[in-house]
């Protein structure tokens, strides 16, 4: 019961993330900073950041890696925790 379970949520999970490449076909998915960037500079155009960074990644492959790397990490010590408890709570259960 449980396999199917999990087995119906990774597909789920697989459609939720194919649905808008198929939709959208030519559409550019960027983030938000871009978007802020660039209504700052039509409201600002003399607008100066407080601060650069201190390394720019050399692509944006590069920086996509960068993000997604820290996602899983985030969300693997999360669901760490997650699983965690809920081993404990079941053992104290039985």
């Amino acid at each position: 019961m449980m396999f199917k379970r999990n087995l119906l949520i990774i597909f789920i999970v697989i459609i939720l993330a194919i649905i808008p490449l198929v939709v959208k076909k030519d559409a550019e998915f960027g983030g938000a900073d871009g978007l802020a960037e660039e209504y700052i500079n039509t409201l600002d155009p003399d607008y100066e950041p407080w601060f650069n960074s201190i390394w720019e990644p050399p692509s944006g492959e590069i920086e996509s890696l960068l993000f997604a790397l820290q996602a899983a990490i985030g969300s693997g010590f999360i669901f760490y925790f997650f699983g965690y408890y809920m081993g404990k709570r079941r053992r104290m259960a039985d």
